[in-house]
């Protein structure tokens, strides 16, 4: 099995960061594989929805970090995708994740890496938020989790962590504790199947 998680913040070690690395850190202590990819570590440009994806087999025509991240999407069993909540929706960091991922899905959002008897891709989606009303963007969440699910990832988590106006999120002993047992849980789910 192998777990790979997407930090979609434009800050490199802040809580968006820190959940997805403690998600990854629970899947680690049952002794799988994990890789981490910040998006600030990345050269990923925007879709300029030319739909040369779609017409041959050359691919995306831009030729930058995605072709690693989209090798990385295509090895795993589990993906864990993070944004912080900006301006009520994921950052623009994720926006343009997602929207590259167009060239991997057929018209009719089938994936690219969805075959008979391919593994299927489970996903956590995590969002965290300053605000401490769980509910404030609940619609926004639905319909991103529905997204994932209409391109056929297996949505299994969607933990949303709220109130970081107050600290850290790192300073929250029961978050530690949760983030990590949804790591170790998505292990011993895929271990059953």
């Amino acid at each position: 099995m192998n777990v790979i998680g997407i930090s979609a913040s434009s800050r490199k070690e802040g809580n968006t960061a820190w959940i997805v690395n403690k998600i990854l850190e629970g899947a680690k202590e049952q002794g799988i594989e994990t890789q981490y990819f910040d998006f600030n570590n990345l050269d990923i440009k925007p879709c300029q929805g030319c739909w040369a994806c779609h017409k041959g087999d050359q691919g995306c025509v831009i030729k930058d970090d995605m072709q690693k991240l989209n090798d990385a999407i295509d090895r795993a069993n589990v993906i864990v995708f993070g944004s912080p909540i900006y301006m009520m929706q994921m950052s623009a960091q994720g926006k343009i994740i997602i929207d590259r991922m167009f060239a991997r899905f057929s018209p009719r959002y089938s994936p690219y890496f969805k075959e008979e008897n391919a593994a299927e891709k489970r996903l956590i989606l995590t969002f965290n938020q300053g605000n401490p009303d769980p509910e404030l963007f609940k619609s926004y969440i639905d319909y991103t989790k529905h997204m994932f699910e209409l391109l056929e990832f297996d949505v299994k988590e969607v933990p949303v962590v709220t109130g970081l106006r107050n600290g850290p999120v790192n300073e929250r002993e029961d978050l530690n504790i949760m983030l990590k047992d949804i790591g170790s849980t998505i292990v011993s789910q895929g271990s059953k199947k």
